[in-house]
Order: C-alpha cells, then structure tokens, then sequence
C-alpha cells in the first residue's frame, strides 16, 4: 500500500483531511444514538457509481493511457482497492442489492433478476386457497406496464427527450398482474418487497436525509427496501425498451451509440440532483444524501461484437478493444462533469464519490470465447429425466444460463439434484468461439456443479430454502451460454473476470493518493456509506448477519 498526505484537491478542490475513525466498524447501538452521532459524519453527501461491467484491470489501463484524465483524478484523490470482489453470481441485481445492503444472495434472497420461488404463487393468482406454489420471479423490462416505452408505460408526450419527466416512484409503472404473490395474503409481491433485509437508503430515511437514485428498471423498486420508501426520487428509464431514433427492434443496449444516449439521461438527472432539485430539475429539494447511478455503456461495450463500425470486447487479454476504448472516453467525461458540478456547487468539501461495479464481463481474453448454446443442454435434460420417469413432466422449473448456470428443479430430492449434476457434466458438443467458427466443448462447458444441498451451502442457506438454485454451475472459463453470435462476453459467473470490479472511494473524509491491494468485497459499501455519512452501520441487517465490515478508509 502506498500512501501520501497529498489531498484530493486535484478532484475536487478539497484540502483538509477528515479522520478516518468513523469508518470503523461501528458497534450496535439504537437509531437515535446513531442520529445523534451524525455531527461526526466525514461527509453531507455521498455518490456512488457503478460501471457495470468495468474491471479493476480497465481502469488501471484507462489511467496508465490517461494520466491527468478525471478518472485518474478521482483514483489519485483518494483511495484505491484493487483487489474488490462482488458478488456470485455476478449479476446486476445481487450486485446493486449488496452494494446497497451489505449482504450476499443468501441473505438478501436476490440471487439473479430472474429467478424462480418455490414457495410464491404464480402471478395473476387471485383465490389461493389450493394453488400450487412455484413461480418465477422475474425482475427485468417484463415487470413494466410497457416495456417498449423507456418511460415503462408512463405515457409521456415527445420521448426520449421528456424522460426526466419520468416519475419518480417505479411502483407507479409495474403491472401487478405480472408479479409472483404471496401465499399468506394473497396479494402481489413488488420487487422492494421481495428484498430479505433493509437498505442504506431505509437507514438514510430514518435519520431524516434525502435519498435518490437512478437505474435501468422499474424492478429497481427493490433497492428501495422492505418498507417501500426508502428512496425518494428514483428515476428507471427502462434500458430494454425501443431505442427511439435507431432502427426498428433495436433497444437501448443493441446499439452502444444509443446506450451512452440513454446512460446520459441518467447522468443528467444526477447533474439535476447536485444542483439541488429533483431528477426533472422541477422541484428544489436539496441535494441527496445517498444518491447516484448505474452506467450501462461500458457492458454493452464488452458484450456486442461491434457497433458504430468498431469493434467491441478485448483484443487481447485485457486490452480494451476500439469501442470499448471509446466508451472509457465516454466513462471519463461523464465522471469528470459530475466532479466539475459537485465543485461548482460548492460541494466538493462535503462529498465522496465511491466508484464501484455491479458486475465484471467475461472473458477479457477472446481467445477463450466459447459459445454453446444452452437449449439443447436444457431440452436434454427433460427428455432424459423423462426417460427413466415416464409419469414425470420436465426436471427443470426454470433456469438463466449467462456464463454460469443456475437451475431450479421441479423435483427437487437428492436423487433429482445428482441426476442433473451429473447429466450435465456428461454432455460434450460443439460451439462457436469468437470468430464464429465450430468449437469443441465438454462437461457441458462447466468446471463445477453444485447441486441441492451443496448448492444450499455454497451460498450459507438452508436446504430447501425457496428461493436457492437447486443446481449452480461454474462456467470454464470463457464460456458464454448463448444460441447465437451476437454476443462476445457475459456476466454472472464465478471467475475472476466476472468478479474483479473497481472500487474507489474518494473525497471527503478520504486521504488521496492511497491504493490498498488487500482483498475487499462490493458488500462494504453499505456499511462505509452509513459510516461516512455518521449513522451507524449495524443499523443495516445484513452487516449484522454477515458481519460486513466498512472499508478500510484511513
């Protein structure tokens, strides 16, 4: 670790340095000692940027080219870890929950976007008396009321461009036919509902801060926690909508073009937010405590083969290829507009900014690339568990197959698990690598497969448990479970370029020029976010079942 006492004031224009003893783990202690502690809070704000898709590796490539850029900027002016993991499964959903949390899947219960519930009803159930539970819990653009409309069915006059008129309360925009419901009361579970254990932003709210936040779905409801209020202004253009102005049937992400468009409404809203308004910049509310955004452009970037005649993912192993390269470019300017208002608005002495990542993007090597198309695996399984079962109707309920695999079982015994497991790691076939050309693969592309008990375990949660994958296959490494070519990376997964996210936490109440390469976890946000902001973390659930620690900010 390096350190130095020069300050952050090459970001934002800050010279003193706040302690860093806030950040220590806090003990437990009521809501109001924790309230009343707030006069120690190293910050007033604190604005947190996922990058989906980024890797560690990315910005330190994106720095070593541009040195005085603003993302070297916010990195040199605080500190650096570049050994931060998020979570497994490495997808958008279990990411932004645990950065909001403090907890992994098995204790938030948010294991992908799109899962499957062994004890919910399906939706639309009206009587329940009688009905089998089992149902797919689907948190993506499905929820909305219209999901070809970024504003999910709104009904806005001149989009895209009025989309900061979007509400700010998705619950406002999800069709509760389309939601799994609840045995117990017969009634829809929204997505903040679903969610096991509160939030930084219900902790926020209780202390009396404003909260905000902007993402890509009206499922994004979830972050607002269990008590369905703990964000005030969330802003969820939906990003799988039609990409208005672009050729018919693409969406926001089909074309990286359109994804920085709609990425930059969002960085507007933040903009909005800085200033000391509301996302549409209609109402002045003050600037938020807790508040920020996702960006989706970098992932795009990673996944399409090409787009804007360049050519997407790496060139070789972790160097970013033309169109990722410029989406960094992208990436950069937008960081450095937000530092440049917080500065303006004279802010910089009472913000940190933390730069992080939802998930990584797999493989950084395209050598590695290995397509295998994961419906006949799935087809093949039924048909051979039908086989010896000829009463029994498909094995698998449901699965999302990225470049890992997660399987619920309809018969869910050992007998049932193992069958599955070992089926699966039979199976050997041809894909496409990432030319497009034949490529052999075996075991079903899997290197591990946990199945039932042991899949309970892995994730620290009882057999049985309802909302577990009964089957949880690593991927080899550069497989991407897709029936077509149209894709060169994926998240998801378990490997090391799924995981390796970025993680930064600069401004106030921060040293500068500090990098830290012991081993961190995406899930100490939570709890840091609460500390800089002088309100207790053992107030979030999940840090006290999982004994989450703050950042080593010092």
């Amino acid at each position: 670790m390096t350190r130095r006492s020069l300050r952050l004031a090459a970001v934002l224009g800050t010279t003193g340095l706040l302690g860093g003893a806030v950040l220590a783990q806090a003990s437990a202690a009521p809501v109001a000692a924790a309230n009343a502690a707030a006069h120690r809070a190293a910050a007033k704000h604190v604005l947190l940027v996922s990058v989906d898709g980024l890797h560690q590796s990315d910005l330190t490539w994106y720095i070593a080219k541009h040195p005085v850029s603003a993302l070297a900027k916010l990195v040199h002016g605080g500190v650096e870890y570049t050994n931060a993991k998020t979570t497994t499964p490495s997808d958008s959903f279990p990411g932004m929950v645990a950065q909001a949390t403090g907890g992994g899947p098995g204790t938030t219960g948010v294991y992908y976007d799109d899962t499957y519930n062994a004890a919910l009803l399906p939706a639309g159930t009206t009587n329940c008396k009688g009905v089998k539970p089992g149902v797919e819990v689907d948190l993506t653009e499905d929820l909305d009321l219209n999901k070809a409309s970024i504003d999910a069915g709104q009904g806005l006059q001149n989009l895209p461009g009025s989309i900061l008129k979007m509400t700010g309360d998705p619950t406002k925009l999800i069709d509760p036919s389309k939601l799994p419901v609840d045995p117990k009361t017969c009634k829809p579970v929204y997505p903040h509902s679903y969610l096991q254990v509160n939030t930084i932003f219900e902790v926020a709210r209780q202390a009396g801060l404003r909260t905000a936040w902007s993402d890509k779905h009206a499922a994004y409801d979830i972050l607002n926690g269990p008590s369905g209020t703990g964000i005030q202004d969330l802003f969820t253009p939906e990003i799988n909508s039609d990409a208005l102005g672009y050729p018919a049937g693409n969406d926001w992400t089909t074309d990286n073009k359109a994804t920085q468009q709609y990425d930059s409404y969002k960085v507007q809203a933040v903009l909005n937010e800085i200033d000391g308004y509301d996302h549409s910049r209609s109402q002045k509310v003050g600037t938020p405590a807790i508040f920020g955004l996702n960006f989706q452009s970098v992932s795009t970037a990673q996944k399409l083969t090409a787009s804007e005649g360049l050519k997407g993912g790496y060139t070789a192993t972790g160097v970013p290829g033309p169109l990722l390269q410029k989406n960094l470019d992208y990436i950069n300017a937008q960081i450095g507009a937000l530092t440049a208002e917080i500065r303006k608005q004279h802010l910089d002495k009472s913000t940190t900014i933390i730069l992080s990542a939802k998930h990584g993007q797999s493989p950084t090597d395209p050598t590695a690339l290995t397509r295998i198309d994961d419906g006949p695996l799935l087809d093949g399984l039924n048909a051979a568990w039908k086989k010896l079962h000829p009463q029994a109707g498909d094995l698998v309920a449901h699965a999302v197959d990225d470049d890992g695999m997660l399987i619920w079982l309809n018969d869910r015994s050992k007998a049932a698990t193992d069958f599955a497991k070992n089926y699966l790691l039979a199976q050997s076939g041809t894909g496409t690598d990432i030319d497009a050309k034949p490529k052999s693969f075996t075991h079903g592309g899997l290197t591990t497969v946990y199945a039932g008990a042991a899949a309970a375990r892995y994730f620290g949660v009882k057999p049985g448990d309802a909302r577990v994958p009964d089957i949880f296959g690593i991927a080899q490494y550069g497989v991407v479970y897709t029936g077509g070519t149209s894709k060169v990376a994926e998240h998801g997964g378990a490997h090391a370029d799924d995981l390796d996210v970025p993680l930064v936490v600069s401004g106030a109440g921060t040293p500068g020029q500090v990098r830290d390469a012991a081993t961190v976890h995406t899930t100490q946000i939570a709890p840091t976010i609460l500390a800089l902001l002088g309100l207790n973390p053992n107030q979030l659930q999940a840090v006290r079942e999982e004994g989450t620690r703050t950042l080593p900010v010092r």
